[in-house]
């Protein structure tokens, strides 16, 4: 028997689960403990990628790991070991705590991919829609339903992390909607509160699975989305400016609607989070400068 048979056949006589992903972090290798653990069986997961959400791994303070923050994609981006509790959400549906331990696979020197090894913290299992509504608390906005600021920090983090190791870009967009201090003080805050989750659901039924839209706080939003052309960000962003002017709310028979302003800018290679943050928002501020209820981009 060859060395790495008998290392696979070891791996898979232990308790604890054990996998392995390469770089883009499909999965390569589920162990029989694995198995048992998640109620997963090989066939099940071998060859898809671990950001389908087949775990949806919650920390615990409700953090979606597998979309923002994953510490397997850290260790693969910087070869560091880790180790974390999080809930790993069984196939049955309920949520069961676990410790991970995650290492980087290295081969010649250079790394290919990460391996976690996980062990079943308690023999307590949780309800799915208690932890998913620790995690909607704590990573939502309560009055829109749209990503908090909390969220979207994290989400950039991982993009950011995303585009230095696989070059792949993305747009920034802040939106500030226009003359919304008046537009409450005309009709009250009530009001303002409804047309802000018109235009969060409007913009959420418009997203796609890569992209998010999130709500920074009071009246401005972020929205991150991949782009593979620097055209395909202000078509983007003009296309929320639309979809915010068309949103309306009944009152007294009256069709109410606001406007909103949008600065949109590409990631560069030298940026971090708060940079890039920082150029859309100014570029927005020039749109407010400039008549409001437009989109503004880098020249």
């Amino acid at each position: 028997m060859k060395a790495a048979d008998v290392y696979l056949e070891v791996i898979n006589n232990l308790r604890d689960g054990v996998y392995f992903v390469d770089v883009e972090r499909n999965i390569t290798f589920w162990n029989e403990a694995a198995e048992k653990i998640s109620g997963y069986a090989a066939s099940e997961v071998v060859g898809r990628n671990c950001k389908d959400g087949i775990l949806s791994h919650i920390d615990e303070e409700g953090k979606p790991l597998c979309v923002i923050g994953c510490p397997l994609i850290a260790t693969i981006m910087d070869g560091e070991k880790r180790e974390h509790d999080v809930f790993l959400r069984h196939k049955d549906g309920y949520r069961i705590p676990v410790h991970v331990n995650i290492f980087p696979m290295v081969e010649d020197g250079e790394i290919i991919g990460g391996i976690e090894v996980f062990t079943q913290n308690s023999p307590v299992v949780y309800e799915e829609n208690l932890i998913e509504r620790l995690s909607e608390i704590a990573m939502n906005d309560t009055l829109t339903g749209l990503p908090n600021r909390r969220y979207i920090n994290s989400f950039l983090d991982y993009r950011l992390h995303e585009y230095r190791r696989f070059d792949t870009p993305f747009a920034l967009l802040f939106m500030d909607i226009d003359n919304f201090g008046s537009f409450n003080n005309t009709y009250g805050h009530d009001l303002g509160d409804a047309v802000l989750k018109n235009i969060s659901t409007s913009i959420k039924k418009n997203l796609r699975n890569s992209d998010l839209f999130g709500r920074w706080g009071g009246e401005e939003f972020l929205g991150v989305f991949t782009v593979k052309a620097f055209n395909d960000a202000f078509l983007l962003a003009e296309k929320v400016r639309v979809l915010v002017a068309n949103t309306e709310i009944m009152h007294k028979d009256i069709h109410l609607s606001v406007t909103a302003s949008i600065g949109v800018t590409v990631i560069r290679k030298d940026d971090d989070v708060d940079s890039i943050v920082n150029r859309a928002d100014q570029l927005m501020y020039k749109g407010k400068k400039s008549g409001k209820n437009c989109v503004v981009c880098e020249q």
